[in-house]
């Protein structure tokens, strides 16, 4: 199974989206700006894919210098806070499989989660070559 914490709006959470769905997948598509974040679910993402709260947190289009978490001072339980009451300020996608947890930012990251890649050649929306006409991976 995977599962696919997604925003709908953002190119990169689409070109995984549409990767995983190429690779003949059926992922579980939670569109966490409609359903919103518990601590227990971001702490459990956040260890399993190594991340931080400062890590994971989505600097550029969202509320995260307004709300002044860029500051050096700024502690991971005052982002996880925030994360809880802003969820766009999670850096998405987030891609959990059997192979593993991952932030897949550049979207080609999550092909280290698949057992399965798109047929070659395989496209992302803007038009560049992810997956070669040999099934490799490209860049």
């Amino acid at each position: 199974m995977i599962v696919i914490h997604h925003n709908p709006d953002c190119g990169t959470s689409r070109n995984v989206l549409r990767t995983i769905e190429a690779a003949g997948y059926e992922p579980v598509v939670i569109e966490y700006l409609k359903e919103g974040w518990t601590r227990p679910q971001l702490l459990a993402l956040f260890a399993a894919a190594d991340l931080t709260p400062r890590t994971a947190l989505r600097e550029t289009k969202s509320p995260a210098k307004e709300l002044g978490l860029l500051e050096d001072d700024v502690s991971d339980e005052e982002i996880l806070t925030a994360m809880l009451e802003h969820p766009v300020l999670v850096n998405r996608p987030i891609v959990c499989s059997a192979k593993g947890v991952k932030l897949c930012r550049p979207s080609e990251a999550v092909l280290d989660l698949l057992e399965t890649w798109p047929e070659g050649p395989f496209h992302k929306e803007d038009g560049d070559l992810l997956i070669n006409e040999k099934g490799e991976r490209v860049g």
